[in-house]
C-alpha cells in the first residue's frame, strides 16, 4: 500500500475538474462545450481564476476537458458543478431523435501540489558499521533521515563525516519520495481514465432545457 503523503495545497484554494462525455453521443459534446464556457463564466465574478488544462474537441462541442479552478471560492465554485449534469432537449442536430435526456459527468480530480524539499524531516545520528576503518566505527558519523509526513526513512553511512552522509541521506529521501510521487501521478492518471467512461444517469446535480441551455429551478 502506498504512504499518504499529505501534498500541500495552495493557500488560496484549488480544484480540477474534468468534463467527460463518457463517448456520449453528439449532442452530449454540444452539451459539454456549453458547461464548460459556464463554469468558466461563472468563476469571473466570484473571483476565481479559471484555466482550461487539456481540451479534446471535434466539430459539435467537447468531448472532455479538464479546469483548473484557484481562489477562495475555488472549492465552492467545483461543487456547484461537480456530479452528473442533464440536458433536457430535442435534439439539434437529429430532428426526429426519440431521445431529449443527454447526460455528462463533472468529476473532481484529486490535487497532487508539490512535495515538501527539505521540511518535515527528522534527523538522527549513530555509528556507523561495515567498512571504514576505525574513525567511521569509532564516530557517530552515519546519518538516518526520517520523512515525518510519509514514515519513509533512509539510511546514510557511506561517508567519512556526518555532514557528508547528512547530504547524501537527503539525496536518498528526496529519491525515495520522486518515486512515491510518481505512484501517485500515476494512479492520479488511472482516476482520470476511470471516469472519463463512467457517467451515471439520474440524479442530475444540474438541469439545463432547451437549445438556449435554462437552468431548471
Amino acid at each position: 500500500m502506498t504512504p499518504n503523503i499529505p501534498f500541500r495545497q495552495p493557500e488560496n484554494g484549488a480544484a480540477t475538474l474534468q468534463i467527460s462525455t463518457a463517448q456520449g453521443p453528439a449532442e452530449c459534446r454540444i452539451f459539454a462545450r456549453f458547461v464548460l464556457a459556464q463554469i468558466l463564466r461563472e468563476a469571473r465574478p466570484a473571483g476565481v481564476q479559471a484555466e482550461v488544462l487539456e481540451e479534446t474537441a471535434d466539430k459539435h462541442g467537447i468531448l472532455s476537458a479538464l479546469v483548473r479552478l484557484s481562489g477562495c471560492l475555488a472549492d465552492e465554485t467545483a461543487r456547484r458543478w461537480q456530479g452528473t449534469l442533464q440536458w433536457v432537449c430535442d435534439s439539434p442536430l437529429r430532428p426526429r431523435h426519440p431521445r431529449k435526456n443527454w447526460y455528462i459527468g463533472v468529476f473532481r480530480l484529486p490535487e497532487i501540489s508539490v512535495l515538501p524539499e527539505n521540511e518535515g524531516i527528522e534527523f538522527q545520528t549513530c555509528r556507523a558499521g561495515g567498512k571504514g576503518g576505525q574513525h567511521v566505527n569509532k564516530t557517530e558519523s552515519a546519518v538516518r533521515a526520517v520523512h515525518l509526513a510519509s514514515g519513509i526513512a533512509v539510511r546514510a553511512e557511506g561517508e567519512r563525516s556526518q555532514h557528508a552522509n547528512k547530504k547524501r541521506a537527503l539525496e536518498l529521501l528526496a529519491l525515495k519520495l520522486a518515486e512515491l510521487h510518481q505512484t501517485a501521478l500515476r494512479q492520479h492518471a488511472a482516476d482520470a481514465h476511470k471516469s472519463l467512461y463512467r457517467v451515471e444517469r439520474g440524479n442530475p446535480r444540474r438541469v439545463f432545457k432547451g437549445e438556449d441551455f435554462r437552468e431548471q429551478a
